[in-house]
């Protein structure tokens, strides 16, 4: 079962999910007075403006972070977003925006929203997804 941190500031709230997590660093390099790695909480989110709160969130490639507005969250959650959208990254993972339905090779299914990000290189040590391994063998594309 996936961890799960949530971190709010009355007006937005932002999920955590570290297993999800490739550590690219975008939330790091972006924001870096809230997202602080080597604290704890690591996610100091009184330390920016909700909008840019969002804005930081919305540009994690992994789908580890993903956020809801407090007074939005049950229709947040009913309506998952409808269109999907691959996106394909250079030198990096396939990125799947929207819910979809990952059925395993020996017949598991789980459930995935918001971001999913796909290895392309082959060295992921949690295949089908994403781990951040392609950066260590310099893969290119």
């Amino acid at each position: 079962m996936t961890k799960i941190k949530e971190y709010s500031n009355g007006e937005v709230t932002i999920v955590w999910k570290p297993d999800l997590c490739i550590h690219s660093g975008i939330c790091v390099k972006g924001l870096g007075e809230v997202f602080k790695p080597k604290e704890k909480p690591w996610i100091k989110i009184d330390a920016a403006k909700t909008d840019a709160l969002v804005h930081q969130v919305k540009e994690c490639p992994s789908g580890a972070l993903s956020h809801y507005m407090n007074d939005e969250k049950i229709q947040i959650l009913e309506h998952p977003a409808e269109e999907i959208k691959v996106e394909v990254r250079e030198n990096g993972p396939l990125v799947v925006h929207g819910t979809l339905k990952v059925i395993h090779a020996n017949g598991t299914d789980e459930s995935r929203t918001r971001v999913t990000t796909f290895c392309r290189c082959g060295a992921s040590s949690n295949k089908p997804f994403c781990d951040g391994a392609h950066k260590g063998i310099e893969f290119k594309v």
